[in-house]
């Protein structure tokens, strides 16, 4: 089918838009100009940063070394705003040859459209969300699940393929919208089912119940125990750290059997593991440690009247120190609230020093599938090989990729360590996500790639001027930074 005669047909992904003059397709990627397809995003290029590094050297004469260890002052053009590998016949989009030292590279460059995609998401807090399998909604539509629980963060497992095309189209809308949001870093509201309503952005504190989420848990309360005993010795008779998964108890725990501290008779309700340390002493929650009480006395029984004595003192707090309480046995043997010294507060202060600020990680997960190896080599299994022998190196927007062992090419990639908007969609739905293939001329050729399309850097560059580049400055450890259309 032939298309109007004002319009053009976009191949670029298999909803195959007709484009009228001056318009774009629906992904908003790509337009008319003047009855040619092109792409609106610029191309975007990394540039190393300025970090010095110290030489080996230092008696080597000025100009032999420049302090570049691992040839960081070179460009790397990355797959942002390249266009697609669509259909799956095409060679990819840019495939650069660049010199590097003694060996001349060849970057196979695209952005592919993953229908088989996802997001893992971290979120560093003690307060309970929702169960695990719990569902995620956005505009009610269900995008993902609760999944593990991590030490000291919560964990969700959002998109997916049977979220995408496996449901109602609004279902696959919604996902992909949230997807594509949470990869460029921006905020999305979600609710987990019977749990927690969410504001997530990548790289943000995340937001619990309209509460802010300042900090990260120490540790879990056996390992508080175990990391501020020493210093709870001599200030105070007992401690009691609350924790949903895992309360300490000082005087039961091992640190303090050996600093040689007297037992208490304190009684903790909930399952004990092994001494010192409780499981499921309250149900979960978003108030200590994770719990659902707000009285800490609550999850303590009577003092044994054999062994502790009145006047007695007991501290209890929570894994990020932020909820506290100080207490003296009455004659009664009933904790009495008490001022808390000078000495100990300074001891719950350094809880809350240790705890790292509380953000939300949002790593993107997808396979590279079809169209992505074929626009590398006419033999897909041999890039695939290749990846896995270690000759090929896997980046996304200029980010390092971290692999999954097994069959295919399935990768995560921090969104935080890629440019800002690096990802698109298409209605199909799917996110559209840079990927970058790096390897040697003559690794490139041995796995049949597509020598007839490999083009000069330079002249990459050339063209990349004149339809629009955006530079990227990037330092030599922590990832691409913000940039400048150039």
């Amino acid at each position: 089918m032939s298309a109007p005669a004002d319009k053009i047909r976009c191949d670029a992904c298999p909803v195959l838009c007709y484009i009228a003059d001056g318009r774009t397709g629906a992904c908003d990627r790509y337009a008319n100009h003047g009855g040619t397809l092109v792409r609106l995003d610029p191309l975007t290029v990394i540039e190393a940063g300025t970090q010095k590094v110290v030489p080996f050297l230092p008696d080597a004469p000025p100009g032999e070394w420049d302090g570049d260890l691992l040839g960081t002052q070179k460009p790397f053009v990355t797959a942002i705003g390249a266009g697609t590998t669509y259909p799956d016949y095409k060679p990819a989009p840019f495939i650069i040859s660049q010199p590097v030292g003694d060996a001349d590279m060849v970057t196979v460059v695209t952005e592919g459209i993953f229908s088989y995609c996802g997001a893992k998401v971290k979120i560093d807090t003690d307060r309970h969300i929702g169960a695990e399998r719990a569902l995620v909604k956005v505009e009610g539509e269900p995008i993902g699940h609760v999944t593990t629980t991590e030490y000291g963060s919560k964990m969700l497992s959002l998109g997916g393929v049977e979220h995408l095309t496996g449901g109602t189209k609004k279902e696959g809308r919604v996902t992909c919208a949230a997807l594509l949001a949470l990869c460029n870093r921006e905020p999305v509201a979600m609710s987990v089912e019977d749990g927690a309503d969410l504001v997530l952005a990548a790289g943000a504190a995340p937001v619990i119940d309209g509460v802010t989420e300042a900090r990260m848990r120490v540790g879990c309360g056996s390992a508080a125990i175990g990391m501020f005993a020493r210093q709870w010795a001599g200030l105070v008779d007992e401690v009691v750290v609350v924790d949903d998964h895992i309360t300490g108890v000082l005087t039961e725990h091992q640190s303090g059997r050996l600093l040689d501290l007297p037992a208490s008779g304190i009684k903790v309700r909930g399952r004990r593991s092994t001494p010192g340390r409780y499981f499921q002493v309250a149900e979960p929650g978003t108030d200590w440690g994770g719990t659902n009480i707000t009285d800490p006395l609550a999850i303590l029984g009577p003092f044994d009247p054999k062994v502790a004595r009145p006047g007695m003192t007991l501290l209890m707090v929570s894994t990020t120190g932020e909820q506290w309480a100080y207490f003296t046995l009455g004659d009664d043997l009933v904790p009495v609230a008490t001022p808390l010294t000078d000495a100990l507060g300074a001891v719950v202060e350094r809880i809350a020093q240790n705890c790292e600020p509380a953000v939300a990680s949002v790593l993107f997960m997808g396979g590279a599938g079809g169209s992505l190896r074929a626009g590398v080599t006419e033999n897909p299994v041999a890039l695939t090989r290749s990846v896995r022998a270690a000759l090929t190196r896997v980046t996304c927007g200029g980010a390092p990729a971290y692999l999954w062992p097994g069959g295919g090419i399935t990768f995560m990639v921090d969104v935080m360590e890629m440019p800002r908007d690096a990802f698109g969609s298409v209605p199909t739905p799917a996110l559209v996500a840079p990927i970058e293939f790096t390897l040697r001329r003559e690794d490139y050729a041995a796995l049949g790639g597509h020598m007839d399309a490999v083009r000069d850097i330079d002249d990459v560059l050339s063209e990349a001027r004149a339809r629009g580049l955006r530079t990227v400055r990037a330092d030599t450890t922590s990832g691409a930074k913000e940039g400048q259309a150039a």
